[in-house]
């Protein structure tokens, strides 16, 4: 049976990722018969599917993972590698003495136990001494009582986890209260800096994006812009050299790039390359999620288009990301970058299939089943497809980012 996977990236205080929490459906209702769905999320894990290894999904990072209590009272999450995952215990599980006995033994050989959504409800105080990890919806508790608990906790050496961070001022709020980690979307929005002016290398790097997404490749302009800076032709070679891209051919230079990859090939690298200096000081995670997008676009794209230009998806996901990076809204950077009028479109929030590839993104990264099953439904695609290439992207840009490192 298909395990159907999405993840959501868990930051600490330096907004570099610590873990992604890993959310599970099975087929396309979400339901085995007669099984509850965390219930079903546990068989899956136990199954041959996913132990093609948790780690193709989260790299190097840990996974948190939701249990149901009858998935704990058989001790499923001990077929996991202790030293990869979180074991999560459900808000909604129903708590006696025998649930506390199983999840005492759990993490006592080796596995940390994080209490999800802690509601303040007395039923798990008995969890208090062998917990690693409080997560607290930061929705769902009023925030004049959350010091005492963070007090508390962290008395406890309990790390504790903000969730339902939206925006740049929660993330400084709950930091200064003493939050360890934080979950939402807040990263993957703009703060916007108002009248900031860009670097004349940033300039540069718009300049070689512009390029990058021309119908034809103006080489001597392109190796005009490298040549003034060595660490860009560098840069360059280290992602056009890696090996899940291209594994006959040492390439040397840009124009061996040409000669042996072909010109769609290079003018992604050279967009790789752009975004990646325009990155500057942001987050890891936000080039990460840039990668993912980038693939996962083309691939959509050229799948439902089948003869147009796949680099056109390929610099929609690609950019999508890019009013975080440079902290300006995305028309006031659109308005700077001359690059085509169907990527800038969708961009802009324009209706169309690029724009449904990036509403179709979101619903991924969010786990928002119903939207993956809106689109499937819409460009008649299967949703098993649409799964197996979130996979491929989040595969591909884990490797660009370990051969760009």
């Amino acid at each position: 049976m298909f395990a159907y996977v999405a993840r959501q990236p868990i930051f600490d205080i330096n907004k570099d990722v610590y873990a992604y929490e890993l959310l599970f459906r099975v087929g396309e209702d979400n339901c085995f018969p007669d099984i509850s769905p965390d219930e079903a999320t546990s068989k899956i894990l136990t199954s041959t599917h996913l132990s093609l290894g948790i780690e193709e999904i989260t790299g190097d990072k840990k996974a948190f993972i939701n249990f149901h209590r009858n998935a704990l009272m058989h001790r499923f999450p001990t077929s996991l590698d202790a030293n990869k995952v979180v074991i999560e215990v459900l808000e909604t599980v129903d708590v006696d003495d025998a649930l506390v006995a199983a999840c005492k033994h759990i993490r006592g050989l080796g596995y940390p136990i994080a209490l999800d959504d802690y509601n303040m409800q007395g039923k798990w105080e008995s969890f208090i001494p062998f917990t690693s990890v409080i997560k607290i919806d930061i929705t769902d508790i009023e925030h004049d009582k959350i010091p005492a608990l963070v007090e508390r906790f962290k008395s406890h050496r309990i790390k504790l986890v903000a969730e339902k961070i939206e925006t740049y001022e929660e993330f400084n709020k709950f930091k200064a209260m003493g939050f360890d980690y934080f979950q939402g979307y807040f990263l993957a929005k703009p703060e916007i800096l108002r009248h900031r002016q860009l670097s004349v290398n940033s300039l540069t790097m718009m300049e070689l994006l512009v390029l990058s997404s021309k119908a034809r490749l103006d080489f001597d302009s392109v190796n005009k812009i490298i040549e003034r800076d060595p660490s860009l032709s560098y840069l360059l070679l280290r992602f056009i050299n890696n090996p899940l891209v291209n594994k006959r051919n040492k390439i040397t230079s840009l124009k061996h790039a040409l000669t042996f990859m072909g010109e769609i090939e290079v003018k992604k690298f050279i967009a790789l390359v752009s975004l990646a200096n325009l990155h500057g000081n942001q987050p890891k995670e936000l080039m990460h999620m840039a990668l993912v997008r980038a693939h996962f676009c083309e691939l959509i794209f050229t799948h439902i288009t089948e003869h147009e230009n796949p680099l056109t998806g390929f610099l929609t996901g690609l950019l999508s990301l890019l009013d975080a990076m440079m902290e300006q809204s995305i028309d006031e950077l659109m308005s700077k970058v001359p690059i085509s009028d169907t990527v800038k479109d969708a961009l802009c929030g324009k209706p169309g299939i690029l724009r449904d590839c990036l509403i179709l993104l979101q619903s991924f990264e969010r786990a928002n089943w119903a939207g993956i099953k809106q689109f499937a439904t819409k460009y008649k695609i299967n949703q098993v497809t649409l799964h197996e290439f979130y996979h491929q992207a989040i595969k591909w840009a884990h490797h660009v980012n370990l051969s760009s490192a």
